[in-house]
């Protein structure tokens, strides 16, 4: 799986020279995301300021800001996922050579399998991608004081432009998700969208339409069971993934209102919400009218994803890492496109508005051993070889502002994200309840499981996710967390 979840990318367009795309590409980073305030600090709570590093500290200059040391080394775990970790081996590589830090390197899955025993006895890596379906959840880290405060890393000088901090140089609204409490303890390293996905190749075959509207989805997925094929396919498995139809289609219908009363724990987030209710009741129409995948409540993300590459549904929901972790199951003509979530009557965001922001966040612990490598590290990954680097071998983008170089040729899939993030503009949005309240999360993920089996109705599924919020509400330092 990708970036967040479970936990993980033809050639060209008609009409579009090869040059177009890589400019359209690089021209992601002045996209402009929705920009959340971002907190007033607070005192007490979880998070470190400890810059303790024993015999890993080096002297301090302007081009080594922490002091990281030539010849000590860094413990980095990756989550090798839709990414893989090809990219941060060569991120390593390059940190040898300067300032001739080496590395130890763990790609894995099993991120809690692996991690939570060395956080509780005290010894963490240096630097995680704490991300994937074993994810150790980044609330949980910073209530148990197990994240560095990533401010100085911020604050840094940038590595392209010493004269500005590292934090001028990235894309507006990106930090968001890697806040608790004021302060950023993990940094959203790729830029992700969110949103369906088909076959250019089947709906050019089939002469079907991509549809802007619910009702001409709904046609489509009709269309595609009489020929045999799902309408929808979903990784069952993993809940998470159909709460990004259910909780793009409430956003799109009540518009940022919506999503910011379910990240502030209205009292009528859901239960109340004639958004909440739409949205439940448009997926669920899927679901009633048999117009599921057959079988895609049961399989695994890749699973689910690899059935869709045999042209066995129509459409499916991930977020932008699907290419990359689909490769070798991709036919070399399936023409891979994202597609924003169709529109509901009466819906307050227009189309083209997507889910987008950044995701696979990237922690420092604590107590990691050498934490000015870590930081110096981490102040390396925002700057634009590393940047480029991560799209040459990840086809992905990074949270910096023109972050890649015009080198880079992405993929059709993700060159279609970069068109469709052109589209949105202004029009995008992100949930952050899933990084404050993974408990929160994890019920609401529950309850579109049961859902989506049949077990419970809509009216059920809102009462349920109205539960977790009214919950969390009350904790008290869920007070300290705001969507503005």
């Amino acid at each position: 799986m990708g970036s967040t979840s479970g936990e993980n990318e033809n050639n060209g367009t008609a009409g579009v020279g090869r040059r177009d795309l890589i400019r359209r590409s690089v021209a992601l980073g002045l996209i402009s995301v929705p920009t959340m305030s971002f907190l007033s600090a607070c005192a007490s709570g979880g998070g470190s300021d400890d810059n303790s590093s024993g015999n890993d500290q080096g002297k301090t200059s302007k081009s080594n800001p922490f002091g990281a040391k030539k010849g000590t080394k860094l413990d980095v775990v990756i989550f090798k996922g839709g990414y893989g970790d090809d990219y941060a081996k060569a991120w390593e590589a390059d940190f040898a050579k300067d300032p001739g830090i080496t590395s130890t390197h763990t790609g894995t899955q099993e991120i809690t399998g692996k991690l939570q025993p060395r956080f509780n006895a005290g010894n963490p890596p240096d630097i995680v991608d704490d991300s994937g379906a074993q994810q150790i959840k980044v609330d949980v880290l910073y209530k148990n004081g197990q994240l560095l405060d990533l401010a100085p890393v911020l604050d840094a000088p940038s590595v392209d432009d010493p004269g500005k901090k590292v934090r001028d140089m990235l894309i507006p609204g990106t930090l968001d998700p890697g806040i608790q409490e004021g302060k950023v303890v993990a940094l959203n390293y790729i830029y992700t969208v969110w949103g369906l996905w088909y076959s250019g190749k089947l709906f050019k075959d089939k002469g079907w339409e991509p549809p802007k509207t619910w009702d001409d989805f709904i046609k489509v997925c009709q269309a595609a069971k009489k020929d045999g094929i799902g309408g929808l396919a979903h990784q069952g498995k993993y809940p998470y993934y159909i709460n990004v139809a259910i909780m793009d289609m409430i956003a799109k219908k009540g518009g940022l209102d919506a999503v910011k009363a379910i990240d502030n724990l209205d009292p009528k987030a859901f239960v109340g919400s004639d958004a909440a209710q739409a949205g439940v009741e448009a997926i669920y129409e899927v679901v009633e009218k048999g117009l599921l995948m057959p079988g895609t409540n049961g399989l695994t993300h890749t699973e689910s994803q690899t059935r869709w590459n045999q042209y066995k549904a129509a459409f499916i929901t991930c977020g932008s890492w699907l290419e990359n972790e689909q490769l070798k199951q991709t036919p070399a003509d399936f023409d891979m496109k994202f597609l924003p979530m169709p529109l509901l009557p009466g819906s307050k965001m227009p189309f083209e508005a997507i889910r987008a922001g950044s995701g696979e966040p990237f922690i420092i612990p604590a107590k990691a051993k050498n934490l000015p490598g870590a930081k110096e590290f981490m102040r390396h990954m925002l700057s634009k070889e590393w940047s480029t680097l991560f799209a040459k071998e990840a086809n992905s983008l990074t949270i910096l502002k023109d972050g890649v170089d015009a080198s880079v040729k992405l993929r059709p899939g993700t060159q279609s994200t970069v068109e469709a993030s052109k589209a949105a503009g202004d029009n995008t949005f992100r949930y952050l309840y899933p990084d404050w309240y993974s408990e929160m999360d994890t019920a609401i993920q529950n309850a579109s499981n049961e859902l989506m089996a049949k077990r419970i109705q809509p009216k059920e599924w809102l009462k349920r996710c109205q539960a977790a919020v009214d919950k969390q509400a009350k904790d008290p330092a869920s007070k300290k967390n705001r969507h503005e």
